[in-house]
């Protein structure tokens, strides 16, 4: 029997007195013991506040995105040891791969977007800087800071590494330590998988601590600076978040809870078409998949009612070909429930349900498993419920039987399916299977409001969608009502969880130091080199190049125009460009505009700058007509690094006209060698 520590304040710490009990899901053998009720959480989060803390907030975006890359690169490269851990909770190595792979693949999507959405910076700008005064010397902006606290993480049994895993990616980016709780039951693996990034040095000390057992009475020493974040129970979620010290105090809680996710089949994906096998092969998956021990797995099943024959067939004969037995074996294709306690609840679940709908597969009694002991073991068969009357049942809507257990209902019309599905009084995700673009629409105006996630699919898609069941790191994971009412996840979305929103006010260069990106009103720097012809190292933020006039000729306009073929009216016709209420008479093209603009701030010479790699927020201001002169100002506005040997730089463009009025107005990027 493995004890499984805790690591508190820099230490291991053994279990102790109140330590459980884990029991091995395949034989009912125990295997473990975890937990101490003499745990002192006042040091360990005085160590994440005061050490873990100040040392990742001293590192910017871009390093913090780098050691996440470390961090899941090690992980990557031990992961077959978690694999052969994993077995004892129940799950297939299939199920493994999910857990272990997701959770190194989530860590590792962060890296990248921190790496190329963040800046390489402190501070974090959230949206562009707004004119508070007349003349643009009283300017505002919104930015993120990290909180200067600690994150309590509160995780699941069905996930031990993803679920650890996707929280800490985005804590950790944002720049704030995190204390880790996963669920007893199978902290075994949380606690291999956590030791290995200790054991890697990668993270500064302090930056993570765990707690295998409870966390006493850690919540009642958290403040407003410090953010919990709940997977679990909507039973555990409501006692966790009804803390008095939560309340008081205001502290982040984020809750991501079990919820009755439904998929349905579209009208017209009727039986024979490859909507109709898609949607009995997704339902089936989620249904096996950790034998259903999912928070996003399919427990509502809403078919057409001309339909529902079929697809029950359909769906117990794939079901009738999964092997159920001891996942260590190849052949077992679902294993068991992560415990007795769970087989207990997911039985008492099941027959609730039951009280509404007929079980028409799975029978818990009666079912033959693949070398393992049905009385030992905390196995049961995929069980499938139909319940002809979904409008009038009670429990098929509002109990969840957390295993492989779901319930086919039939549904009038579209209108119908959508009251249906916000019967579950909000969920993480509901899946439709349709090729109608109309029925989709109609679906996400009438039931996004009640699910974190719409997941649509047809045979366009299927080849390269993800499943019903996949939260990816992209996209938001969460949902309203009995799902929580939170979110994880969403890319930069989930950082911004482990930060604080700040509206800072003042003038254009007290706002460009704070931010560390130039914005017009702000000190310009002209009395240095052409800026093309020094290194990314050497420029600072507002070094200005201000370029000659150029007059723009009617010949310039015709030539450009039949070069590119760009003939339109109001280039080309004097009297129809009148006529439109936008132009005074011909005028120049916008990208004839652009090109006499780089003509004009271009040093030919070789030097620093290596390529030109984009043009953003282009807008065109005023018109210019044959006869005017243009110039151009160009700013450095903000530098990213990119490697060792070059950075971005953004440049902030303005072309003006002989008023001195701006025509055009663009971010220019360039690569910059160091």
């Amino acid at each position: 029997m493995r004890d499984i520590q805790s690591f508190a304040a820099g230490q291991w710490i053994n279990p102790g007195a109140g330590a459980r009990e884990i029991a091995s899901a395949i034989t009912g053998e125990v295997i473990a013991r975890a937990g101490n009720d003499a745990l002192e959480v006042q040091p360990m989060l005085a160590y994440g506040r005061n050490v873990g803390g100040p040392a990742l907030r001293k590192l910017t975006f871009h390093d913090r995105a780098k050691m996440l890359k470390k961090l899941a690169l090690h992980l990557n490269d031990h992961k077959q040891s978690l694999y052969a851990l994993s077995f004892d909770t129940g799950g297939t190595l299939a199920d493994h791969r999910i857990d272990v792979d997701g959770g190194i693949g989530t860590m590792q999507v962060y890296a990248g977007k921190g790496r190329r959405e963040m800046p390489d910076d402190h501070v974090y700008l959230d949206g562009p800087p707004e004119q508070l005064g007349r003349s643009g010397q009283f300017m505002g902006r919104h930015i993120c800071t990290p909180l200067q606290g600690v994150a309590v993480h509160i995780n699941a049994f069905n996930f031990p590494v993803w679920g650890m895993l996707e929280k800490l990616a985005p804590t950790l980016l944002a720049g704030m330590p995190a204390i880790v709780k996963p669920a007893t039951a199978t902290c075994q693996v949380t606690e291999a998988c956590f030791r290995l990034m200790i054991q890697s040095g990668i993270l500064p000390d302090g930056a993570i601590q765990l707690v295998t057992g409870g966390l006493a009475d850690m919540l009642d020493h958290l403040d407003c600076q410090d953010a919990v974040s709940f997977t679990g129970s909507a039973d555990t979620a409501l006692k966790l978040r009804g803390n008095p010290v939560l309340l008081e105090r205001s502290v982040r809680f984020a809750s991501e809870q079990d919820s009755l996710n439904a998929s349905v089949l579209g009208s017209d994906a009727a039986p024979g078409t490859l909507e109709f096998d898609l949607f009995v092969r997704e339902v089936q998956r989620e249904m096996i998949t950790k034998a259903g021990q999912k928070c996003t797995a399919i427990r509502r099943i809403m078919v057409p009612q001309a339909h529902v024959d079929t697809t029950i067939a359909a769906l117990s004969e794939r079901l009738a070909k999964v092997t159920i037995g001891d996942p260590r074996l190849e052949t077992t294709k679902m294993g068991a429930l992560v415990s007795q306690s769970q087989r207990n609840d997911v039985l008492e679940k099941a027959a609730l349900i039951g009280t509404e709908a007929e079980r028409v597969f799975g029978d818990p009694e009666s079912f033959t498993l693949n070398g393992a002991d049905r009385h030992n073991g905390a196995f049961v068969p995929p069980m499938l419920f139909h319940c002809a009357d979904p409008d009038a049942a009670h429990y098929v809507h509002e109990t969840e039987a957390f295993g492989p257990v779901a319930t086919i209902m039939p549904y009038r019309d579209t209108d119908h399916a959508i009251s249906l599905l916000r019967k579950g009084k909000g969920a993480l995700v509901a899946s439709v299977i349709t090729c109608d673009g109309d029925i989709a629409r109609q679906m996400a105006i009438g039931a996004g409001a009640f699910h974190g996630r719409l997941y649509f699919n047809n045979r366009d898609s299927m080849e390269e969608a993800t499943g019903h069941g996949a939260p990816l790191p992209h996209m938001v994971h969460g949902g309203p009502g009995r799902a929580g009412g939170g979110e994880e996840l969403g890319g930069i979305r989930g950082v911004m969880h482990y930060m604080q929103r700040t509206a800072v006010q003042g003038s254009p260069d007290i706002l460009t130091a704070i931010g560390k990106q130039w914005m017009p009103g702000a000190t310009e720097i002209s009395d240095r080199a052409h800026p093309f012809t020094r290194n990314f190292s050497d420029l600072d933020l507002g070094e200005t190049f201000n370029s000659a006039r150029r007059v723009v000729s009617l010949d310039d306009i015709e030539t450009f125009a039949h070069f590119t073929g760009d003939t339109f009216y109001a280039h080309m016709d004097e009297e129809a460009a009148k006529a439109n209420p936008f132009f005074p008479g011909r005028v120049a093209h916008g990208y004839l505009l652009l090109s006499f603009a780089a003509g004009l701030f271009v040093q030919p010479d070789p030097g620093p700058v290596l390529a030109n790699t984009g043009l953003d927020s282009l807008r065109f201001m005023a018109p210019v007509q044959a006869g005017d002169s243009i110039k151009v100002r160009l700013s450095v506005k903000s530098k990213t690094s990119r490697n060792d040997d070059y950075g971005e730089v953004r440049w902030h463009v303005t072309l003006t006209n002989q008023e001195n009025a701006a025509v055009a107005e663009y971010e220019l990027l360039t690569m910059n060698a160091y």
